[in-house]
């Protein structure tokens, strides 16, 4: 599988796990995600935006990179354009990096890509070393998190026939409306297992993972 991460400009804490996540994977940095590539030990391949978050500091750090640039009057975000750019490379599953904090239309939208992804049959999830977000669509999805991690189950629409196991607190053949809380503040036992006859979702996971 041709992994790509997507170097995004939100918070970012790198954790082994987040480390673990990225071996092998080519990276594309948009914008101002450039900022993580020295903290994770990386060399995008490709630099892609506006620039408009740009500082003349991060630009000369990273004038070695080569860039696609775009006008500040286009019709997606620069996060947006480095999954593009990915696709076209041949990408099979994304890391989005530094997806979490900022803006949170920005995060939302996010969410949205992953969803969307996800009904193409492409994998992906967010991280920010500490918070990671990942697509239910129907079907079954397994999300591998350590144990005594959090994990948030937050439903886009109505869910019908829900089983979530792996868990302190399962669940088997629930219907979830949206806005429920039902499915909040549960904890792992390690890998979740989450299946679902209808609907879709974002799970948010909280592993327990230290600093390094």
């Amino acid at each position: 599988m041709t992994r790509f991460a997507i170097l995004l400009g939100g918070t970012l804490t790198v954790t082994l796990r987040l480390r673990q996540q990225l071996s092998g994977a080519r990276i594309i940095a948009a914008d101002s995600g450039i900022i993580h590539a020295t903290a994770l030990g990386v060399t995008p391949e490709l630099w892609v935006g506006d620039f408009d978050s740009t500082g003349l500091e991060l630009a000369g750090q990273y004038a070695h990179i080569p860039r696609q640039t775009h006008t500040t009057e286009k019709d997606t975000t620069d996060g947006g354009l480095a999954i593009a750019a990915a696709l076209t490379r041949g990408a099979r599953e994304l890391v989005l990096v530094g997806g979490f904090g900022g803006q949170a239309d920005h995060t939302l939208g996010h969410f949205g890509q992953m969803l969307q992804l996800a009904h193409t049959g492409l994998s992906s999830f967010i991280t920010s070393g500490n918070e990671e977000a990942h697509p239910v669509l129907p079907g079954f999805t397994e999300i591998d998190v350590p144990e005594h991690s959090r994990i948030s189950l937050i439903p886009f629409t109505s869910l019908v026939g829900l089983d979530l196991s792996g868990v302190k607190w399962p669940l088997v053949k629930r219907n979830v409306p949206l806005g429920s809380t039902l499915t909040l503040s549960n904890v792992a036992h390690g890998p979740v297992r989450i299946s679902l006859q209808k609907g879709y979702a974002i799970a948010i996971t909280y592993p327990s993972i230290a600093h390094v």
